[in-house]
C-alpha cells in the first residue's frame, strides 16, 4: 500500500518511527515533511499529503502534529478526504469500519509511540466493513443553474457517508 505521511514539529519524532515501521511492513511510502524538530507552519506538510490521497497517488495517509487536531482539520478541508483524529485502536478501528475513513490524525503529545505504533499496525489493512460501495455521480451544473442547489447540497452530504463512492 501507498501511505502518504506528514507532520509539523510536533509530530516529527512519531512520523520518522512510523515511517520506519511501516517500510518494514513492506509498505511504500511518501513523506510530505516536516524533516526536522525545527518550529513549522502544519499546513505546509498536511495539505499535500491529504492532496495526494485525495488524489489517488496515495492509498492513505497518516498526519502527526502535537494533539493531530490541526492536522485533521487542514486534512479535512481536502474535499476526498476522511481524516480521523484517534486516540486509541477503537477509535482508528471504528474511523474505517463506519466512516471509510482514508487518512489518520495522530497526536505526539497525547499518546504514548507505543500506542501511536499500535494504532498504525491495527489500522493499515482494515478494509471497509458490511457494505457494498455505491457510486454517485456529481449532480453539479457548471451553466449557473440554481435548481440544481438541493441536488448539489445531497451530493456533497453523500460524501461523508461510509460505503459511498464519488465519481
Amino acid at each position: 500500500m501507498k501511505i502518504a505521511l506528514a507532520s509539523d514539529h510536533a509530530g516529527f519524532a512519531y512520523k520518522e518511527k512510523i515511517e520506519q515501521f511501516l517500510a518494514s511492513m513492506g509498505h511504500k511510502v511518501v513523506d510530505f515533511g516536516t524533516h526536522s524538530a525545527d518550529s513549522v507552519d502544519y499546513p505546509t506538510f498536511i495539505r499535500p499529503a491529504a492532496q495526494a490521497v485525495a488524489s489517488g497517488q496515495c492509498e492513505r495517509g497518516i498526519v502527526l502534529g502535537g494533539s493531530g487536531n490541526g492536522e485533521a482539520m487542514v486534512a479535512n478541508k481536502v474535499r476526498g478526504v476522511r481524516c480521523a483524529l484517534c486516540w486509541s485502536i477503537q477509535t482508528a478501528e471504528l474511523s474505517r469500519q463506519h466512516n471509510n475513513a482514508n487518512m489518520l490524525s495522530l497526536g505526539e503529545r497525547q499518546i504514548s509511540e507505543e500506542l501511536a505504533l499500535e494504532i498504525v499496525r491495527g489500522c493499515r489493512g482494515l478494509n471497509l466493513v458490511g457494505a457494498d460501495l455505491v457510486e454517485v455521480a456529481p449532480p453539479y451544473d457548471t451553466s449557473g443553474n440554481t435548481a440544481l442547489l438541493g441536488a448539489n447540497l445531497l451530493y456533497e452530504m453523500l460524501c461523508v457517508l461510509p460505503g459511498v463512492r464519488l465519481r
